[in-house]
């Protein structure tokens, strides 16, 4: 911040900043996760005013000594208790008039999440709890729009990134990642094209192990190579799916 006139010059560094109106920053994360082939949103009821026990997405107030990604970090430790996740920025939401307990900018962050990897005690003592996102409840504030933005952003990037890896368990079969990319497109995509796409990326490490939950002949399981990931993002590498 500079000085916006000849008069602001002349004032001392406090003087400066305290003539100056104050607002709250603060963090919303948009917690996705993955299982019985639908995306899942974790949302708890809010236990302050305004919009009292109104399903909200989880979120904090910004501390003075803290960036504002460490904040979000935080609060996906306070409630999932996983510190290693995907969670990168979507917006930063500022209108005015956004919050009425008081002029607030929320910066939201999106996550990824294996459903099965979090805390669940942490996540009940929370009340929080996982909604498919087709049967979402309104949400508290512009949250709603937080998950819109987040959501496009996720269908976006899975495009050129294979970013449903940070979704799936670690050792997952070609139909269970179809049906997480049909999720996250909101449509059905055509079985054997997709095969034939994601092993000609050549980021799938095949398994000896099958599974067998489905048909008796079973899928066989794969991993992923984030190493072979890695190089081939570097070179530039197109993973549109």
């Amino acid at each position: 911040m500079t000085p916006s006139s000849a008069s602001d010059m002349h004032l001392g560094h406090k003087d400066f900043y305290a003539q100056n109106d104050k607002i709250y920053v603060a963090t919303d994360c948009i917690i996705f996760g993955f299982d019985d082939g639908d995306l899942k949103l974790l949302v708890f009821k809010r236990r302050v005013e305004p919009n009292s026990g109104i399903w909200s997405l989880i979120g904090s107030f910004v501390k003075l000594g803290e960036d504002v990604d460490e904040a979000a970090r935080r609060v996906l430790k306070e409630i999932t208790g996983l510190n290693q996740l995907f969670l990168e920025q979507s917006k930063t939401y500022g209108k005015a008039d956004r919050d009425p307990g008081y002029r607030c900018l929320s910066v939201a962050h999106y996550a990824l999440i294996r459903i099965d990897d979090y805390d669940k005690q942490l996540v009940e003592e929370h009340g929080a709890f996982w909604y498919t996102l087709k049967d979402l409840p309104p949400l508290a504030l512009d949250h709603d729009q937080m998950v819109a933005d987040a959501l496009d952003m996720l269908r976006r990037k899975s495009r050129y990134q294979p970013i449903g890896f940070e979704l799936l368990p670690e050792k997952f079969t070609i139909p269970q990642m179809q049906k997480l990319y049909e999720a996250i497109y909101q449509r059905e995509l055509d079985p054997r094209n997709f095969r034939k796409k994601v092993l000609s990326l050549k980021v799938l490490v095949k398994l000896d192990e099958k599974d067998k939950t489905s048909s008796k002949r079973g899928a066989y399981l794969y991993r992923f190579d984030s190493e072979k990931y890695q190089e081939l993002l570097e070179s530039g590498y197109n993973f549109e799916i």
